[in-house]
Parts: C-alpha cells; sequence; structure tokens
C-alpha cells in the first residue's frame, strides 16, 4: 500500500425497506417537482443559520479528487448587492442590446425577462459561488480536477437544500461576470460561476405556466435479461 494512501474507515450507509425506499424516492421526487425558479422576492430576514447550514450541504457535494474548488460567498450587505446589481445591469444590458442572438432573445421573450436586476437588492441574501481553478499550497499552485463539474454538483446540491427550507432562488449567470471578482475581492485562482439571489418569496410572486419533460423524454432504460422477465 501506498505510504500516502489515505485511511479508510467503515461505510455506515442508511437502508431502508424496499417499501420505504419507493415511498422515500416518491416524497421527494414530488417535494423538488414544486422548485421554481423566481424573480419576485420578499425581503424578509433568515437566520443567518439556515444560510450556513445550506450552504455546508452543497459542500457535501462530490468533487474531482476530493479537492473541493469552490468558494460561497454569502452577501447581506446593502450597499455591496446595490454594487453587484449596477454592474450585473450593465452587462445585462449590453446582453439584451446586441450580444444575444436573436434566436436566444425569442426564446426568453415568453418569461418576460430583460436587463432591469432589482431582486440583487430585494433578495436578504446573495449566494456568490465562485470555482477555484487551482489551490495555493505553500505559495505553490495546485491542480484542480474537474473544477466545473464539480462545482456544478454543488450548486444542484444547494438549489436542492434551499428548497427543502422553503426558500426560493434564482441562477443568475449575467456575462461576463469578472466584476464579481472584483467587486467581493477574490484571489487570482478564482472565478465567478453562478450569482444566486435567495429568499422568500414575494407575496405577489408569479412564475410562468410551465411543464416539465415527462420520464419518456429524458429516461432511457438498458434492462437486463432479468428484468425483461420480471
Amino acid at each position: 500500500m501506498s505510504k500516502t494512501q489515505l485511511p479508510f474507515v467503515p461505510y455506515k450507509g442508511i437502508r431502508y425497506p424496499k417499501a420505504d425506499m419507493l415511498n422515500r424516492s416518491r416524497e421527494f421526487y414530488q417535494a423538488m417537482d414544486k422548485r421554481r425558479t423566481l424573480r419576485d422576492f420578499s425581503d424578509k430576514p433568515i437566520p443567518r443559520e439556515v444560510i450556513e447550514n445550506i450552504v455546508m450541504t452543497a459542500s457535501t457535494a462530490p468533487s474531482g479528487a476530493h479537492k473541493q474548488p469552490w468558494t460561497f460567498c454569502v452577501v447581506s450587505n446593502p450597499e455591496i448587492k446595490k454594487q453587484i446589481r449596477e454592474a450585473a445591469e450593465k452587462e445585462e444590458y449590453e446582453n439584451y442590446n446586441g450580444r444575444m442572438s436573436p434566436e436566444w432573445i425569442e426564446d426568453l421573450q415568453p418569461f418576460g425577462t430583460d436587463w432591469h436586476k432589482p431582486f440583487l437588492e430585494t433578495a436578504p441574501y446573495l449566494i456568490v459561488v465562485f470555482k477555484k481553478a487551482y489551490d495555493v499550497v505553500g505559495g505553490e499552485k495546485r491542480k484542480n480536477y474537474y473544477v466545473g463539474e464539480s462545482v456544478g454538483l454543488a450548486c444542484g446540491f444547494l438549489l436542492a437544500a434551499i428548497h427543502n427550507v422553503g426558500l426560493v432562488a434564482l441562477t443568475h449567470t449575467p456575462s461576463p461576470m469578472n466584476f464579481l471578482c472584483e467587486i467581493l475581492e477574490r484571489p487570482e485562482n478564482e472565478r465567478p460561476f453562478l450569482l444566486i439571489p435567495i429568499g422568500y418569496p414575494a407575496q405577489e410572486a408569479m412564475v410562468p405556466d410551465i411543464r416539465r419533460k415527462e420520464a419518456r423524454d429524458v429516461l432511457v432504460w438498458y434492462n437486463s435479461p432479468d428484468e425483461e422477465r420480471a
């Protein structure tokens, strides 16, 4: 065994009877199917510990070589939120007025979006997710692996955790997002990945009447012979 290999410990997982597995899978799917992206937030405060637990849930996500190449910057300071909104709206104005293709603009029209982003100030918290292109250990650069995939997984965990506590979020990606590095004074090895307002839905919040794809549209089975005969 390599001298640098990590010690291994017994895995103590949770096992459920088949009936419980079925019920839990169905209930979790039904709960997550109620998740929606919102742009209308309440400014009602959220306990800080709730936000920390949500972020730490996201940080349980798998990552390449367990490098955990992410940083979650949580912003509640009104002045910083204002700076982020102004910078994001500047980039979004350019996007809606020349950068985005006509097809992209057409695809967004049913959702009623434009370059105005008031939710960046209304939402009590902004979670800015950064991906770490590399780590710095003892002044030396150390490579991270599958950074985009790892951070994407963590963001999926984050959205599920947000929904789990009855809050709503928006995955906002103003492009380019370099202004987030400058405003938040992040180190050279970090790149912005997602800007996520989080909060309670506004009292009169509305969402588009849309439907998710059915199982037949997203799921392809490759059954074993035993399953075919069952």
